[in-house]
């Protein structure tokens, strides 16, 4: 029974979504998981839940995180459509979440995009930290870097900000990179590392062969 419910809810949050005037977030967000989070963003908005979904997309989030039998078989291609849906009903119902987002997974499991849940989360948490005015910011080096390196570069990030923003930093570890960094701030994306100069390098040498 679970299955008929979600997807009939699926199909109304979808035909609302459309109907309704879309309520666009501060950046914008590419692909199939920025897709759907813009849709999440547009609904709740709407609504005035914004602030809930983003509670309970965080609280599924880390549910999945701990159970990775159940994240394994919702990414699953060759599970059926259906069983996926009456599961992660249950799953929602069970955690007493709101009908708008047990609605917006709805559309997930009818679309058969739940294999995409990992670019949702990540899309959703980049919209809300642009609503609070926040500014992602991922910094990819070959080894990790140390407090000061890290102040220096925390100093230097700040001039990219608008009054009222402030800077949500990640770092990363890629041993890839090879040297230099590569910075992922907004919607910008600057590759200063050492292996896109030597790959840059190649390039020209066989051009020139």
């Amino acid at each position: 029974m679970a299955a008929p419910r979600i997807l009939i809810s699926a199909r109304q949050f979808s035909t609302s979504v459309a109907r309704a005037q879309i309520i666009r977030p501060p950046i914008q967000v590419y692909g199939t998981g920025g897709r759907y989070a813009h849709a999440l963003y547009s609904a709740a908005s709407k609504q005035k839940k914004l602030e809930q979904a983003d509670n309970e997309v965080k609280a599924i989030q880390g549910a999945l995180d701990k159970n990775a039998a159940l994240a394994k078989f919702l990414s699953n291609p060759i599970a059926k459509k259906k069983n996926k849906a009456s599961i992660l009903s249950d799953f929602l119902t069970e955690n007493k979440m709101s009908d708008i987002t047990i609605n917006f997974f709805g559309v997930l499991a009818e679309n058969n995009r739940l294999a995409k849940l990992n670019e949702v989360f990540s899309a959703w948490g980049k919209l809300m930290s642009a609503h609070r005015g926040e500014v992602v910011c991922t910094v990819t080096t070959a080894k990790p870097l140390d407090a000061k390196k890290q102040k220096e570069l925390n100093g230097a990030l700040q001039g990219f900000l608008q009054p009222g923003e402030k800077l949500s930093l990640s770092l990363a570890v890629d041993p890839a990179v090879i040297g230099g960094m590569v910075v992922e701030i907004g919607d910008k994306y600057v590759d200063m590392s050492t292996a896109t100069k030597v790959k840059q390098m190649t390039s020209l040498l066989q051009e020139s062969v």
